[in-house]
């Protein structure tokens, strides 16, 4: 358990500390967000793209890996959704957003620290090749579920498929972490190597990522206090810290992962809800408080749980 800490309590106390500089008005809130935008657009996408440049995949196929995630994804999803519909009696629209609660894990801001420090460089590869597919996959299908549940909730007309796409697909073009994966898979498969200079910066620009994405997140906390709901919010953080681990890690036995693959995706998958369920409630303007406090509860239990399954990987 000693050596599971040591990789596990270093990424919630760079949280804590965070937290505690923005609730103790050490930086502000304005140096949060610029730290957020410096993390997101500059130092996570450094870290996707030298890990996929460098990545020897030795010809191994990501849908498996696909399968065994997405697979956790859509069992929690809809247990989210049918608890929040059938045990507390909540509409289609909190119904859509529970589920996305409980099925949408922090893998960029986390995930990406966590499994860099626990399973290390064949990890790494292994959570970029989800993150090919994951924003794109889980922010359409939760935009497409929430026009549906809008229409069948306030009645109206409900867009297009086609609509949809489009919108999704503008937005995630101009993605960061959607650029930095298509430049390192092409420059990977290219063959070519950066220059040293090149390579120091961005080996140095990766190296900031882990602690700068932890320092961050705690601070961004202060922003989503838990208020109300607490028995569909606690509900909801139980799926997402117990189902989504152990739904992903029956799958990924299933479906025959190594090891590593294995154990990345689980841990990815045991950490605290990712904000993206927030925006989607923010843009239809229903279960903002849910979202944000399913982020605030899984962040705070977040370290008991990513610890167990860091401990039951070995």
């Amino acid at each position: 358990m000693s050596s599971t800490l040591v990789n596990v309590a270093p990424v919630f106390l760079l949280i804590l500390i965070g937290w505690l500089v923005a609730r103790l008005g050490v930086l502000n809130e304005a140096t949060g967000d610029a730290l957020g935008e410096f993390v997101f657009k500059i130092a996570v996408p450094m870290l996707i793209f030298h890990t996929l440049a460098n990545a020897h995949f030795q010809g191994a196929s990501p849908f498996r890996l696909w399968g065994a995630y997405f697979a956790g994804v859509a069992v929690t999803w809809t247990a989210g959704h049918l608890v929040a519909r059938h045990v507390f009696g909540r509409d289609a629209k909190i119904g859509v957003i529970s589920g996305m609660s409980a099925a949408f894990a922090n893998n960029v801001f986390i995930g990406l620290p966590l499994v860099g420090r626990s399973v290390g460089e064949d990890g790494l590869v292994a959570l970029s090749i989800l993150l090919a597919i994951h924003l794109p996959l889980m922010m359409i299908v939760g935009t497409i579920l929430m026009e549906r549940a809008a229409v069948v909730v306030g009645g109206g007309e409900r867009r297009g498929l086609r609509a949809i796409l489009m919108q999704v697909g503008s937005n995630l073009v101009r993605n960061p972490l959607v650029i930095a994966l298509a430049a390192g898979l092409a420059f990977n498969l290219s063959g070519l190597t950066l220059t040293p200079v090149l390579s120091t910066v961005v080996t140095q620009l990766s190296s900031a990522a882990g602690p700068a994405a932890l320092i961050s997140i705690g601070m961004a906390l202060t922003k989503y206090p838990v208020r109300g709901n607490i028995g569909l919010t606690s509900a909801i953080a139980a799926l997402k810290l117990l189902l989504l681990p152990a739904a992903v890690y029956a799958m990924s036995r299933l479906l025959g992962l190594s090891p590593e693959w294995t154990a990345a995706m689980v841990l990815t998958s045991s950490v605290p809800t990712g904000i993206n369920a927030w925006l989607i409630a923010h843009r239809f303007r229903s279960g903002q408080n849910i979202a944000a406090s399913t982020i605030s509860v899984t962040t705070a239990f977040g370290i008991i749980s990513v610890s167990f399954w860091a401990w039951f990987l070995g």
